[in-house]
């Protein structure tokens, strides 16, 4: 099989794959790899320590501007490929499947610091921005995203109107050159019939024909194209060929040799103990799916929920308004799962910057709530990419995590904090991205956090007999 000799060749190269991420939604379609959320040498170091091992890196830089974004992806780049292992890194930066991020700029922030730190000249960016389980591939370079069961070209998708990442292209090859603003920067693409008629051989053929830098778009639909696609990388990279990687999240799991898994269930989950049997939601991310999600969530019952009146944070009576919110949630927990959400209505600048600016402020008072009452659930779910990276760092405080597994095929990962503040070791913490899963998903993880945390009835019975 194609994916027992990636195995293979990570062991024998003694090769780690680092995945420098823009928030931490990228570690849905992996399991049983570490995630670090903050750019230090010690962390990372435990993250890659064993050969052929897999590490995230939070880098958060999709809540930055480019500049901001580029220097933190420097130093992330830099971080890992100093600690001087005893075998070659993959870098990946990875970002969200419907071409959200600092798609150019990070990638030839880390193409820069591979070619400093190893002497190598990069040949080729690769770039898949593929997710096979929420139906973000791509086929004749065009990217699709699937919406109410149906695969659009991304550009015709609501993710293109993003007010800070927006663009019109669905074809990869024009999506590079308008974000460029390059009609001729070198750009190449590994068809589909290349991969699955030629194969291995042919791919590794027009891999080798790379240089310079030149972008290669993969097209892909399902997880044995990946796995071809990377079986000839690291044949070229025997011969001597240097890559890095634009991705989204499926191409980790070729990369790092990983086969999927089967969704999680309560029993499988490292619950808390000692604590309250209810959850925390914390709900940032605005777009037309998460209202559904939470609307189905709220049908569940035993769900509370608490409002952050974003107006009113972005005005003078933010420390007031953010204090009730915190006692209503402490309250709340003793009788009910508890939902707090930003409101609805999306504040935003004429200025892409000045709108980043402007949910980073509304984000950050988020994070204040939860990190005021992070003793207090068994479990914390967090939705919206930059909510949860800002959750998990700024909130919970969690420094190093164990990717656990997924609630859904390759979406929704549950993390569990390896290194974090005494109140949140053992907390279950749920990566929940706003863009993912269906109307019921959200509903779905609830029902089984409150699997894995609360006891059987029948069992408390037997303890009280």
């Amino acid at each position: 099989m194609i994916l027992e000799q990636i195995v293979a060749r990570n062991q024998s190269d003694r090769r780690r794959i680092a995945v420098l991420d823009d928030d931490p939604t990228g570690s849905q379609c992996v399991h049983d790899v570490s995630v670090v959320t903050t750019v230090d040498a010690d962390a990372i170091a435990a993250g890659l320590s064993a050969p052929a091992s897999t590490c995230f890196v939070l880098t958060n830089t999709r809540a930055l501007d480019e500049a901001e974004a580029v220097a933190r992806t420097r130093d992330a780049a830099r971080a890992v490929l100093t600690l001087g292992l005893d075998g070659p890194v993959d870098l990946v930066s990875r970002s969200d499947s419907t071409l959200r991020g600092h798609v150019l700029a990070e990638a030839d922030a880390i193409a820069d610091v591979y070619e400093q730190e190893t002497g190598h000249a990069v040949d080729g960016i690769v770039f898949c921005p593929a997710m096979m389980e929420a139906g973000r591939t791509t086929r004749n370079d065009i990217h699709y995203a699937r919406v109410a069961g149906e695969d659009i070209p991304v550009g015709d998708t609501e993710f293109a109107g993003d007010t800070t990442f927006g663009y019109r292209s669905s074809n990869l090859r024009d999506f590079l050159r308008e974000k460029s603003g390059d009609e001729s920067i070198p750009v190449s693409s590994i068809a589909l019939d290349t991969i699955r008629t030629g194969g291995v051989d042919a791919v590794a053929a027009l891999l080798r024909e790379a240089s310079g830098r030149q972008w290669i778009v993969v097209n892909a639909t399902e997880y044995a194209d990946l796995e071809t696609v990377v079986l000839a990388i690291r044949t070229v990279q025997s011969e001597g060929r240097h890559f890095v990687f634009r991705s989204g999240p499926s191409l980790v799991r070729p990369l790092a040799g990983l086969s999927g898994t089967q969704p999680l269930i309560g029993p499988e989950i490292p619950a808390r103990t000692g604590l309250g049997l209810h959850g925390l939601i914390a709900v940032g991310s605005h777009v037309g799916l998460t209202s559904r999600q939470v609307a189905r969530a709220a049908e569940l019952g035993g769900i509370s929920t608490v409002e952050i009146d974003v107006p009113t944070v972005l005005g003078d009576g933010r420390d007031e308004h953010l204090a009730d919110v915190v006692r209503r949630i402490r309250e709340g927990l003793a009788a009910a799962d508890m939902l707090v959400y930003t409101s609805r209505t999306l504040v935003t600048a004429e200025d892409p910057s000045a709108s980043l600016a402007l949910s980073v402020r509304v984000s950050n008072a988020l994070v204040s709530v939860v990190k005021a009452v992070r003793d207090a659930p068994a479990w914390v779910v967090a939705k919206g990419g930059i909510t949860s990276h800002e959750v998990a760092v700024d909130a919970l405080g969690i420094r190093r995590a164990r990717v656990v597994g997924q609630f859904l095929p390759g979406q929704i990962s549950l993390l569990e904090p390896v290194e974090a503040p005494g109140d949140v070791m053992g907390t279950p913490y749920v990566v929940f991205p706003g863009n993912v899963g269906g109307d019921d998903a959200l509903a779905i993880v609830i029902t089984v956090m409150r699997d894995a945390t609360r006891p059987d009835p029948h069992e408390l019975e037997g303890d009280t007999a």
